[in-house]
């Protein structure tokens, strides 16, 4: 069983705008097509992709102006919420999502790098998406010092943004480490198991600078590339 934690709509939006500017599939400078007319293609109402402008305004990437129009105002530090998710479609961008397989409480895999204080972790397995694509397999444990439980029903679609807002836990620097490796055998059924594909292992520091969370994620390099951007 998979579960969805979609965030809403209008952040959805923005963050996908977002990605697109980052990948270099909007340039700086572009004019953004009519409101109405960008609401109709996107498949939304006109309040909704206001709501989506207004956030990507207070974050710079926009600029408004008054009988013109919204323009592109292309930064190298944007604050999205999937800043730190580094995988795009092979032709850039896409809308990150996630459906949650499974959440358990395990001993901290024996294979791991050290992180946190507790002897268990909760283990988070999840389907990863672009612009609806299943593209990667993702297995994240989280220290269980920083949550006595977790359930599907309280976390949302950025793991992230769910430990800054209900578990007090800011991750504030990543290592990442890239390679290949074969497709697990519990991967959904859109990936063939056991064939080779892009590997990445994680190590996630919060704000004290403790080890919090090791995570590891088979992609399929056919439909998703990764991607790091220093400016």
């Amino acid at each position: 069983m998979t579960y969805s934690t979609s965030l809403p709509k209008y952040i959805q939006i923005s963050e996908v705008l977002i990605r697109d500017v980052m990948a270099g599939r909007i340039p700086d400078g572009a004019k953004l097509p009519p409101e109405r007319t960008m609401a109709e293609s996107l498949g939304i109402a006109v309040g909704t992709l206001r709501k989506a402008l207004r956030v990507l305004e207070k974050k710079g990437v926009i600029e408004r102006i008054q009988g013109s129009g919204n323009y592109i105002r292309h930064r190298p530090d944007i604050n999205s919420i999937y800043g730190m998710f580094r995988l795009e479609l092979t032709t850039g961008g896409g809308l990150p999502t996630a459906q949650i397989r499974s959440i358990d409480l395990l001993p901290k895999p024996t294979d791991a790098p050290e992180f946190g204080t507790s002897p268990m972790a909760h283990r988070i397995r999840r389907l990863r998406l672009l612009n609806a694509i299943p593209v990667a397999m993702e297995e994240i444990w989280l220290d269980q010092s920083y949550a006595a439980t977790l359930s599907i029903n309280d976390l949302s679609e950025s793991l992230y943004l769910y430990y800054r807002q209900s578990l007090n836990l800011w991750i504030l620097r990543i290592e990442d480490q890239v390679s290949l490796a074969n497709m697990p055998d519990w991967a959904h059924d859109d990936f063939t198991r056991g064939s080779s594909c892009g590997y990445v292992e994680r190590i996630s520091w919060a704000q004290n600078n403790v080890r919090a969370e090791y995570s590891r994620t088979w992609f399929d390099t056919k439909k998703a590339r990764y991607v790091t951007r220093i400016q």
